[in-house]
């Protein structure tokens, strides 16, 4: 994937939309695409939580999302703002607990017929 440092308010990220496969994308669909990637400047720039802190937010969502290239963007923006590979590892680990509790907590569903069975 051909990417470069952005020049946006978030100039550690690299930009994912100049890639091929985003370039036709956004030539089929320009407005949508535009509209995502503006949101995306939005949404990563400092605000209450730093970008070093979204971006670490945004390692453990991917791998929730099990987005392979996500994984890989957002890890790599995580280095290049300064977080450390503990910290990543953490995030990960955070975001796994949480998919694996979110697995656990849906025995109530299933409770009910295990119940009746009994």
């Amino acid at each position: 994937m051909s990417e470069e440092i952005s020049s946006s308010p978030t100039q550690a990220r690299l930009d994912w939309t100049r890639s091929e496969s985003m370039q036709t994308l956004r030539a089929l669909a320009p407005a949508p695409f535009d509209a995502f990637a503006q949101l995306e400047q939005a949404v990563f720039r400092d605000g209450a939580l730093d970008a070093r802190t979204k971006a670490l937010i945004a390692v453990a969502v991917t791998h929730v999302t099990q987005c392979e290239g996500c994984i890989d963007l957002h890890v790599r923006n995580a280095l290049r703002l300064g977080a450390t590979p503990p910290e990543l590892a953490e995030a990960i680990w955070v975001a796994a607990e949480l998919r694996a509790g979110a697995a656990i907590g849906q025995l109530r569903v299933s409770a009910r017929h295990l119940a009746q069975d009994a």
